[in-house]
């Protein structure tokens, strides 16, 4: 393997097929170390001998191509000869390794309002699997659709953070009614799994599932902050836009947010700012089954409920900062959206 394995958008693509597989945010790595530390092993040592160096910054830009991270795992259950490693890295990762999206999703409204942002903004903290959020009456389900093969590692490190970072911001008795994995179970059985998540545990799936009590999603955190979690959904879809330039959508999403509070956010400014012509971009979207009046709608209804849930707007500030001109507009738009005027919404809230 050549020297550094970190890639910053923009640089030079590495050698071989590393350079197109999905990527990790690096300061993951922070936690396998502190995991191999724990363990009584070297980790420079170990991390030299896969080619990574420690310590890597914090900064979401650098990443890790996926095979790097399974060779690393790799090594780690190999020198610890412990097959839960993975589970072991869970008690080391923090929020704050996710930057943005950890802040974010500390400062959720409820543990649903949490799922819902781990699902728009997973790719942040990697793109090796697409998270998806169904409910029911009674459940709430966070799916997990591997992308393309990954360490059984990765799936128990973060199975493992999830659930201990909900019952850290909710309460340590919260529990999942039932996890499944795609991992098959270790040789040495599921008992580190069922006392981890106490609950039961099945093994070998098609995908990656949480399933948990929709009574415990729903109930207010503590440590609720929608004006934090607002600042960093915004500092999360900038770090999108430059992590993946060639997604139009989240590009179209940052400009909006951007132009917005201006009272000037129109097509032809945005594609402007994305150095394309107004044509082309209304072809781009339309290629992805939507539109910029469309995105202008949803980015608008997010924001607006997001603001309202802040008790300190008053729905006149609210209502320039989303570029409309004034108040009776952006309740006619409101009550399009959600059938509610902006003070119903917020009472109701």
């Amino acid at each position: 393997m050549s020297g550094s394995t970190t890639k910053r958008p923009g640089d030079a693509p590495a050698a071989g097929e590393e350079a197109l597989q999905p990527t990790t945010i690096g300061s993951y790595t922070v936690a396998i170390a502190r995991a191999l530390d724990a363990s009584g092993v070297d980790s420079k040592r170990i991390f030299t001998s896969v080619g990574i160096p420690l310590g890597l910054s914090a900064d979401p830009m650098i990443r890790l191509p996926v095979a790097t991270m399974t060779r690393l795992f790799q090594a780690c259950v190999d020198v610890t000869n412990n097959p839960y490693f993975g589970l072991i890295v869970s008690k080391h990762l923090h929020l704050t390794h996710l930057h943005a999206l950890g802040y974010a999703l500390a400062a959720s409204g409820t543990l649903m309002d949490f799922s819902r942002r781990l699902e728009r903004y997973f790719r942040l903290a990697s793109q090796v699997a697409t998270v998806s959020v169904s409910e029911t009456a009674n459940e709430v389900s966070l799916r997990f659709e591997h992308r393309v093969p990954l360490s059984s590692e990765t799936e128990d490190a973060f199975f493992g953070f999830l659930v201990r970072t909900m019952r850290l911001i909710d309460t340590p008795t919260f529990n999942p009614q039932r996890v499944e994995m795609r991992r098959p179970m270790p040789h040495e059985g599921a008992e580190p799994y069922e006392t981890l998540f106490r609950s039961p545990v099945v093994f070998s799936q098609d995908y990656g599932l949480l399933v948990f009590d929709k009574a415990d999603m729903v109930r207010e955190l503590s440590g609720s902050c929608p004006e934090l979690a607002q600042v960093n959904d915004n500092i999360i879809i900038s770090y999108l836009a430059r992590l993946d330039k060639n997604d139009v959508i989240t590009g179209v999403t940052q400009k909006i947010i951007e132009f917005l509070p201006d009272g000037d956010c129109t097509r032809d400014k945005v594609a402007s700012a994305l150095c394309m012509s107004p044509t082309k971009l209304q072809l781009k979207l339309s290629q992805r089954g939507t539109s910029f009046q469309q995105l202008l709608d949803d980015t608008r209804k997010e924001l607006a409920c997001s603001y309202l849930s802040q008790a300190s707007r008053p729905v006149t500030e609210i209502t320039f900062l989303l570029g409309f001109s004034d108040t009776s507009n952006f309740t006619r738009a409101f009550k399009r959206w959600t059938g509610l005027s902006p003070t119903d919404y917020r009472q109701q809230g």
